[in-house]
Parts: C-alpha cells; structure tokens; sequence
C-alpha cells in the first residue's frame, strides 16, 4: 500500500496543521500518516479525500502481492 498523502500536500502547497484545522483530525495522526508510520481508518480516510478533493485511489494506492491462481 503506498501513501500519497506527503506528495498531494507538497502539490498542493498545504501544511499539516492546515488539515488538521480544517478537518479535525488530530496533528499527531496526520503527522504519522504523512511519515507512513500510520494506517488510518477508512472514516478518516474519506474526510481527507473529501478536504484535499482527491479520490480514494488517489491517497491510497494498493498493489497486490500475490495473485490467485486459477
């Protein structure tokens, strides 16, 4: 699973404690995610896709790492 979260911000010219103002999600955690040494749940997730106006494949990105064999 790969975090956009740090490059949308740099694109966007916003700080962390911006979304943290804006959205009411705690500094900390958004400081960890920003590092990826947080996962966040899906609830938390959706309202920083909805601040930034990005989609969720667009914060988030996941990649398999095995297929199913048929």
């Amino acid at each position: 699973m790969n975090n956009n979260f740090s490059r949308i911000l740099g694109e966007k010219r916003l700080r962390i404690s911006q979304v943290h103002k804006a959205t009411g999600i705690a500094r900390s955690t958004l400081t960890e995610f920003y590092y990826g040494d947080r996962n966040l749940n899906l609830k938390t997730i959706l309202k920083l896709c909805d601040y930034l106006n990005v989609s969720l494949s667009e914060l988030i990105e996941y990649t398999p790492k095995t297929t199913v064999k048929q």
